[in-house]
């Protein structure tokens, strides 16, 4: 199983990495954008072209692995072997020549995630983290804050693209803006749980969005050192559709939820 995931480790970062260029280099060029379902989520031709620059690498050395990617869905046979993979995360922030974009990879062993790499394309940070062994932005070890007092924190927000205006989730986050200096949602998920894992920010709530991005974000908090559990505070483990977590340092982890628990009761 080590040497798998030591090889795996190679061609993920070596995939993102050349996706993440690849995507810098088109990013002040005209766009060729579509649209994607009807929840005004966006594909670029640069989607399709990391995309296929990825899965060529992953098939290539695991011909045996399942694959979800983002914009070509289910490939390969069901195994105990999963890859999932964006090849742009951020693709409405890249499409508007917002430069907050990323790559993410996931590796899964029996529904868990053992490796997880994001490759931050514009400022072309690599993130890695695997499952016991920590999480590093380009070769440093990365820590999860505890930070101060309830006025100072910054809160990242995620929701799925079929949240929308769900009325329970602007409640939470119209709570979460009353509570928190700064509620951000960059729309770029893995970037936002990369910031998690370095200690730039506090907190993240995320709202019924799995995504392809998700669990390799999720593997890089807990190797830094976060505490990643659902609503009721129990943790977070393996593979859920409709995940609705809460991610921060333990020692933050009870004004956390408090802070969720109230805005969801609309105190």
């Amino acid at each position: 199983m080590q040497s798998v995931i030591s090889r795996a480790r190679e061609v993920a970062v070596e995939a993102a990495t050349v996706a993440g260029q690849l995507a810098k280099q088109y990013f002040e060029k005209e766009k060729e954008i579509m649209s994607k379902g009807d929840d005004g989520d966006l594909v670029t031709e640069v989607d399709l072209l990391a995309e296929r620059e990825i899965l060529s690498r992953i098939t290539a050395s695991f011909p045996d692995h399942q694959i979800r990617s983002e914009e070509t869905g289910w490939s390969g046979v069901e195994g105990d072997w999963l890859w999932l993979v964006d090849p742009l995360d951020g693709t409405n922030n890249y499409a508007i020549g917002l430069p907050v974009y990323g790559v993410s990879i996931t590796l899964l062993y029996r529904k868990h995630p053992v490796l997880g790499v994001i490759y931050d394309s514009h400022l072309g940070h690599v993130y890695v983290a695997e499952q016991g062994k920590g999480a590093f932005m380009n070769g440093r070890p990365l820590e999860a804050r505890p930070g101060a007092g309830a006025a100072k924190i910054t809160t990242g927000w995620i929701q799925g693209h079929q949240v929308q205006k769900d009325a329970k989730a602007m409640r939470l986050k119209h709570g979460l803006d009353a509570k928190c200096k700064r509620v951000l949602r960059l729309w770029a998920p893995a970037l936002l749980w990369c910031m998690l894992a370095r200690g730039d920010l506090d907190g993240i709530v995320l709202y019924n969005s799995e995504g392809d991005d998700l669990y390799a974000g999720i593997l890089m908090a807990k190797e830094a050192g976060a505490a990643v559990v659902d609503f009721e505070g129990n943790p977070f483990e393996g593979m859920n559709p409709e995940p609705y977590i809460v991610a921060c340092h333990p020692d933050r982890l009870e004004q956390m939820l408090e802070m969720v628990r109230t805005a969801l009761e609309g105190q």
